[in-house]
């Protein structure tokens, strides 16, 4: 009975607990508005007129409300197949990078594994040191002959050694007597790594696919070296090139003194941004619970 009467009594907060209480929810609430505003003022000022834009700058509402960047931007279509290609290189690439990380990492972070360490050396020292941009180039583009290829976009940033000391390290902070009990019932190294491991380590896996998936998402430089076919350019080398297309015909406009109409190059700036940002700001809500606790983890053990 007593039990009952504790446990439906409401402990009152104190004067000083519910200023706090309010003053934290205040602050909260003007910090999310101060990393709101940028985006507010990217998604208005794409909307914005050219002329406009040049005479008061950026605005959150539209003085003349126009959609001539976001025609620009997907008029022929071509947008659409660079989403596709980034979209397959993102989740395809993410996936391997995955597959790559956690079977090397988990053997990493076990101390019965013989040579673990010098193994450990060497993929550090690929952090320190590559074999530079021209042999990088030939041996992708000569000897795999990748050329042109859409794995291309895939293949040579499929393995990234930080992420990999990072699993490494969730991995390491795991408690060992998971894996002992299931030795003791006769489970092997595998069935070890994808019944017991790999459940409690979501929080790890989910961080570290977000970075992947951001740099596979961000790629440009590798399109622009190895890509030729319009059909393969990614979403942010295509944007890149349509940006640098406007800024040149501004350019030949200004030297020449030819008129080529009002050319909206600030306003499709922000519109090839709201393009180019959309689904990865849909995406980390998703990921983002795991993303602090997948850090804090893994970053406890060296």
């Amino acid at each position: 009975m007593s039990k009952t009467i504790v446990k439906n009594k409401k402990i009152k907060k104190s004067k000083g607990e519910v200023i706090f209480d309010v003053v934290v929810y205040i602050l909260a609430t003007l910090f999310c508005v101060y990393c709101l505003y940028p985006f507010a003022i990217i998604l208005g000022s794409s909307f914005e007129t050219e002329a406009n834009f040049a005479t008061h700058g950026f605005a959150i509402i539209p003085k003349e409300f126009t959609t001539k960047a976001y025609k620009m931007v997907l008029g022929d279509g071509q947008i659409f197949k660079a989403y596709g290609v980034t979209i397959f290189v993102t989740v395809v690439g993410t996936l391997i990078s995955m597959l790559l990380t956690i079977t090397m990492a988990y053997p990493l972070s076990l101390k019965k594994i013989k040579y673990r360490n010098v193994v450990t050396f060497f993929v550090y020292f690929t952090m320190l040191f590559n074999g530079g941009l021209v042999p990088t180039y030939l041996l992708v583009s000569k000897t795999l002959n990748m050329k042109n290829n859409i794995f291309v976009l895939i293949i040579p940033v499929a393995f990234g050694a930080w992420n990999m000391f990072l699993m490494r390290n969730f991995f390491a902070g795991i408690p060992t007597e998971l894996a002992e009990s299931a030795y003791m019932d006769g489970a092997n190294d595998f069935q070890i790594l994808r019944k017991i491991i790999l459940p409690v380590s979501v929080p790890g896996i989910a961080t570290i696919s977000l970075f992947y998936a951001l740099g596979y998402w961000n790629q440009w430089f590798n399109a622009m070296l190895y890509i030729e076919s319009s059909d393969l350019f990614p979403l942010q080398y295509l944007l890149m090139r349509m940006l640098r297309t406007v800024d040149a015909m501004k350019e030949m406009a200004r030297t020449t003194g030819v008129a080529m109409g009002e050319i909206p190059a600030n306003s499709l700036r922000m519109a090839t941004t709201v393009v180019a940002i959309g689904p990865i700001v849909l995406l980390y809500p998703y990921a983002q619970r795991y993303f602090t606790s997948g850090l804090t983890v893994g970053a406890i053990k060296g």
